[in-house]
């Protein structure tokens, strides 16, 4: 343990023996930032077990020990103000040792507003109190959109948003009713009575019952077939087949038809990965799964109540049982703000053996492929990125991996309206809040090698002026626009551009690794080699470098082509006598293109600021004699 201050153990002997949160803090040095938040029964007990050296502390713990300088506290008069207050904590402060729940996803819904006379099918982001009915969530697009095209299919109900008069005077059935898939409230076609009926079934549909929806339209296939209207019972046969097929989709995982939440944990020593999966109406229809930082060596117990407290502090809906493979390190509060959150009782259980135990074994075995996958998935991006620049720099003989690799690339037709492209990739990500253009203003005609030589003195002399000017405020020399250097310059092209900006580069007073890169057989140019580098065609540096040169030719293209369509506009305006810029300018700004420009009238073009009528006049006989 590192050697405390006099200050803090005088605070820690001050600790009091009552409910509430303390805040880990680093030292002023280091920002004075909060490193954790946790709450405790007891804050002296709890507070100064962190800083004794006999107790077996995790390497995560350990590791935060050492930085902590300082600490502050909050009281509550109960456990459940402390949990509450430490929700609210982690959330305002986002402390880097604490389990954080990072999603920003939005489940959607199926919403059904049972207070009007003839109620809507909708979709819905967020759960709301306002008296509606609210079915799911559903995982995705894909699994919403099924459920609202089998919905569509069976039950006929409104889709549109048209207001519905029952005294006014009916409206024309829209083409929804001739096809089957709408009563027509809106023409008077349906009491609401029979409407509500329907929406019954649809309620059933939609809360699990499935089966009684499909034994309900294949009584009334059976009759439509004994009545001779065959063409009714096919339709009924066809829609009784897309509610089985559905029901073929979600697993029934329990007779008691009710709704559940199942979460398990699967951890590596690094990271954890908690899945959940969700079981409406008796039926399993999703899951989802969060990967937690930082909390692969963490106790379950406590990694649970994190994911608890952050995943339903905010959910829509909360089912009346969630099963967990661990119980929460405080189970009763937990369980007693959950029933506050959903203003109804919630049971949170540990199930040992049966039916319900088996549903934690599988969202374990999700959890545990889930994690396998994302660590898959980090190492390839890992291999592309970090390990590609490593491989580079190793290459082309460079002290340690290049972190900051820009790229340069010029771009300009016939040597018109030339731009230069700057594109930027730290650890082998692109940075595009860092990519910038330069507009080449000394450079006449098709000269790529001048021009690049002018892109680099404008890159390092704004520079060079930035961090002067910073150093002369006493600001730290990183945090302007240019003043973050590179590690690595790429330019696009062979010996010749490398020797230019080179040049370029070094009157500037700076003296960073450059090399080229020659498209035909992407061969490397490095100052001063008598031969090229050829690299591994399949070598992630080579790749690494070809992302970062085609990123720049994009990026100056694009910038290009704009400024070419922005001059051919320009252009057509520029012939009109006694339009001058101003003009074109409110032209353009008041029709947005020239082919509107081209299709107005005279009184319309007055409507331009400043546009008088002889000017008008002028645009409009200009375009009329080019048609």
């Amino acid at each position: 343990m590192p050697e405390r201050s006099e200050e803090l153990r005088q605070k820690l002997r001050s600790l009091p023996e009552s409910p509430g949160c303390y805040l880990m803090k680093s030292g002023i040095q280091s920002g004075g930032k909060i490193l954790y938040v946790g709450k405790a029964v007891n804050l002296k007990n709890r507070v100064r077990s962190y800083f004794q050296a006999s107790r077996g502390h995790t390497p995560k713990v350990m590791a935060m020990i050492d930085k902590i300088e300082d600490f502050d506290i909050m009281l509550c008069d109960t456990n459940l103000e402390a949990l509450i207050l430490e929700c609210n904590l982690i959330k305002r402060h986002m402390p880097y040792y604490n389990i954080l729940l990072k999603d920003d996803k939005a489940y959607p819904y199926l919403r059904i507003d049972l207070r009007e006379d003839y109620p809507r099918l909708e979709l819905a982001r967020r759960m709301k109190d306002d008296g509606a009915r609210y079915f799911g969530p559903y995982i995705g697009a894909t699994s919403v959109r099924e459920v609202i095209e089998v919905v569509r299919k069976v039950f006929p109900l409104r889709t549109c948003t048209k207001a519905i008069n029952p005294g006014g005077r009916p409206l024309r059935p829209c083409l929804h009713h001739q096809i089957g898939q709408c009563l027509a409230p809106c023409a008077g076609n349906v009491t609401r009575e029979a409407y509500h009926a329907e929406l019954r079934q649809v309620i059933d549909f939609l809360s699990g019952r499935y089966q009684n929806v499909a034994d309900a339209l294949r009584g009334r296939m059976l009759e439509a077939a004994a009545e001779l209207r065959y063409e009714q019972a096919a339709t009924l046969r066809q829609q009784i087949q897309d509610v089985e097929m559905l029901m073929e989709k979600q697993k029934a995982v329990s007779t008691a038809g009710g709704d559940q939440d199942i979460l398990a944990l699967a951890q590596d020593g690094l990271d954890a990965m908690v899945q959940i999966l969700f079981v409406r109406g008796g039926r399993m229809v999703g899951g989802e799964h969060f990967a937690l930082e930082r909390a692969g060596d963490a106790d379950i117990a406590e990694v649970m109540q994190s994911f608890l407290l952050q995943f339903y502090e905010d959910a829509g809906q909360i089912p009346a049982e969630i099963l967990t493979e661990a119980l929460p390190e405080d189970a009763e509060t937990v369980e007693l703000l959950l029933r506050e959150v959903r203003g109804a009782k919630v049971a949170l259980r540990q199930p040992q053996r049966g039916q319900k135990h088996e549903l934690i074994a599988l969202a374990k075995k999700n959890a545990e492929d889930a994690l396998q996958k994302r660590n898959a998935r980090l190492q390839s991006q890992r291999a592309r990125t970090v390990d590609a620049c490593a491989a580079l720099g190793e290459a082309i003989g460079l002290p340690a991996p290049p972190r900051r690799i820009e790229g340069y690339d010029i771009s300009n037709t016939q040597g018109t309206l030339s731009v230069g492209a700057m594109v930027v990739c730290v650890d082998g990500v692109a940075s595009k809040k860092d990519y910038r253009h330069f507009r080449i203003k000394t450079v006449q005609g098709p000269n790529d090698f001048a021009s690049m030589h002018e892109v680099i003195t404008r890159r390092f002399e704004h520079a060079k002026r930035e961090r002067e000017e910073r150093a002369a405020k006493g600001l730290p020399l990183q945090g302007g626009s240019f003043t973050d250097l590179p590690d690595l310059v790429l330019i696009d092209g062979g010996p010749q551009q490398l020797a230019f900006a080179l040049r370029a580069m070094r009157a500037s007073g700076f003296d960073i690794p450059m090399f080229g890169l020659a498209e035909k057989l992407e061969e490397i140019y490095l100052p001063g080699a008598a031969e090229p580098l050829l690299l591994d065609r399949h070598s992630p540096a080579l790749h690494l470098i070809q992302r970062v040169r085609d990123e720049a030719h994009r990026f100056g293209v694009a910038r290009h082509r704009g400024l070419r369509g922005k001059s051919a506009t320009q252009s057509q305006l520029e012939e009109i006598p006694g339009v001058g810029p101003a003009r074109r300018r409110a032209l353009l700004k008041h029709f947005k293109n020239i082919e509107a420009i081209r299709r107005a009238t005279p009184e319309q073009l007055c409507e331009a600021p400043g546009i008088t009528k002889p000017a008008a006049q002028a645009v409009y006989l200009h375009f009329l004699a080019l048609k």
